[in-house]
C-alpha cells in the first residue's frame, strides 16, 4: 500500500526567493534537514536529471534510529522536474539495507504567490512504509519552518 504526505506553509518572502532556495545548494543545506539534524551534500546538479546526495545526520542518536548508519540517513535524490520559480519534483532513495525504507519517494515542491508571500506546498507520494506517518508530518513542517526562517531572514 503506497502512501502519500502532505504539507504546507506560506512564508513571508518573495516566490523568486522562495524557489531559489529549493534548487541553490547551500541554502538546501540550511533549511532541509529537519529539527535535530545536520545536512551535508556530497554532490549537486540542480537540473533535469541532476541529482544530489545528502547525508543527514542525528545530533542525537539515541533519540531516533537512523535508516543508513545508527546515526545517520543519506538521502540519494534525483531531479524529475524542474520549472523555474514554480515546481521541484525529486524521486528520492533513502539508502539502507532495512527493506522498510525500499523504494522511490517522489517529492514535488510547489511555491505559489499567496497573500503575504509564497505558499510552499510539499507532496511526498509512495512514503516508504518505514517511515511514521507522524514523524514524517513532523519533519516535513520542520523543514517548512527551516524554510520559512531562512528566506525571511
Amino acid at each position: 500500500m503506497t502512501r502519500t504526505d502532505t504539507a504546507s506553509r506560506v512564508i513571508s518572502a518573495p516566490v523568486e526567493r522562495v524557489y531559489a532556495a529549493l534548487v541553490d545548494p547551500d541554502a538546501l543545506t540550511a533549511w532541509l534537514p529537519p529539527d535535530g539534524m545536520s545536512g551535508e551534500l556530497e554532490r549537486f546538479d540542480a537540473r533535469p536529471g541532476g541529482s544530489f546526495r545528502m547525508i543527514l545526520t542525528y545530533a542525537d542518536a539515541s533519540e531516533a534510529a537512523g535508516k543508513t548508519t545508527a546515526d545517520s540517513d543519506v538521502v540519494e535524490a534525483r531531479f524529475v522536474d524542474i520549472i523555474s520559480g514554480t515546481r521541484v519534483v525529486l524521486a528520492v532513495d533513502f539508502v539502507s539495507d532495512d527493506p522498510a525504507y525500499a523504494g522511490t519517494m517522489t517529492m514535488t515542491w510547489e511555491v505559489t504567490k499567496a497573500d503575504g508571500g509564497a505558499r510552499v506546498e510539499i507532496r511526498a507520494d509512495d512514503v516508504p512504509a518505514g517511515i511514521r506517518a507522524e514523524d514524517h508530518a513532523a519533519g516535513l513542517a520542520s523543514s517548512l519552518a527551516h524554510l520559512a526562517a531562512y528566506v525571511e531572514r
